[in-house]
């Protein structure tokens, strides 16, 4: 007797329309469910490949990287992002970030959705920096100035999971090479109705100097802040760019990442500094070991935290987006996507 045949899942695509519907204005949420995220990874209950890069002769500055993982616990799926990097967009007036994500069954391996995922990477970007900047202020005085360095998508959702989630400032910078973009976040942080001062600085120094938690979100591909002394102050740092700092300041600083592993490759800023001094010694541990109390920061010196972006972050949410669009049932199902079923025809 031939076993029954299981049928394979709906496979649906989701639009970024419906992906904002379901994150849109619930950074509290969405900040708990990365948190359940990192705290699934420090469990072991996730794996988290290391990222693959596909990079092009004729377009060194651009990029493709495929994140694939998985998570477990309640969570409960497999998956890839796929997301590009082409800076020249901006001048094309396109945002230089664009994704997508596959969500796969871990019964049966099938892809179950295909979603559009730039709201999404941004969305855990963002919701990642918001927690560690909660729980990295723990024992020392709450920031009360902020500064961006970089003011893309990324630092706008930085700064909407930041007010978000019960952060308010008396005073916010702002610098970018570009001027003029400079002043276009500006002017999006006068009209979200942000309290306090507005300024835009003119050098990279006076908005580090003058903000006690930094937030970098560049397109920088190599350090281009190398003086330890600008951080006299003990400010945290939120280096999501990864590649915006010297080594001398990262040796200087409390180092707390994500994944250690992902960190110290690709030649970020920690990268650089493993190779200068030939050990890890100065990374301190995860924002998971700050999560569960191992590690409690000092007050006394800079804290960095150097999030490389896993890609169980992608899937948690993804799979959130996916389940509540499915219980909304409005899910857009493609009929017939898999066509060959039959073993032997």
């Amino acid at each position: 007797m031939s076993s029954p045949t299981a049928a394979p899942p709906d496979f649906a695509v989701i639009s970024g329309a419906q992906v904002d519907r379901v994150l849109g204005g619930r950074h509290r949420e969405v900040t708990g469910i990365i948190e359940a995220a990192y705290r699934a990874h420090g469990a072991g209950d996730t794996v988290n490949p290391p990222s693959y890069f596909l990079r092009f002769p004729d377009r060194p500055s651009s990029r493709i990287i495929a994140l694939p993982a998985s998570v477990g616990g309640g969570i409960g799926v497999d998956g890839l992002k796929w997301i590009s990097s082409f800076p020249e967009n901006v001048a094309a007036g396109l945002p230089r970030a664009s994704a997508v994500l596959i969500l796969n069954d871990p019964a049966t391996g099938y892809p179950l959705a295909c979603l559009e995922s730039s709201i999404i990477s941004a969305a855990r970007t963002a919701a990642s920096a918001a927690l560690a900047a909660d729980r990295l202020s723990a024992g020392r005085a709450r920031p009360r100035r902020v500064g961006f360095f970089g003011v893309g998508l990324i630092a706008r959702f930085i700064h909407a999971f930041l007010a978000g989630t019960g952060w308010e400032f008396d005073e916010t910078g702002v610098y970018d090479l570009s001027r003029e973009h400079s002043e276009g976040f500006a002017g999006y942080l006068e009209r979200s109705g942000a309290p306090g001062t507005v300024t835009v600085h003119e050098s990279a120094e006076a908005l580090i100097r003058s903000s006690d938690l930094v937030v970098f979100a560049t397109v920088a591909g190599e350090p281009h802040v190398e003086d330890p002394a600008w951080f006299d102050h003990h400010p945290l740092v939120l280096h999501v760019s990864l590649r915006d700092l010297a080594p001398e300041v990262v040796l200087a600083a409390t180092n707390v990442v994500d994944d250690v592993e992902h960190c110290l490759k690709a030649n970020t800023s920690l990268h650089l500094a493993e190779q200068r001094t030939g050990h890890r010694d100065f990374v301190h541990g995860t924002l998971y070991d700050v999560l569960d109390g191992t590690l409690r920061p000092p007050a006394d010196r800079p804290v960095i935290f150097s999030p490389f972006g896993l890609g169980i972050l992608d899937l948690a949410l993804g799979k959130h987006v996916y389940d509540t669009v499915r219980e909304a049932g409005e899910l857009s199902v493609v009929d017939g996507f898999f066509h060959e079923m039959r073993r032997y025809g």
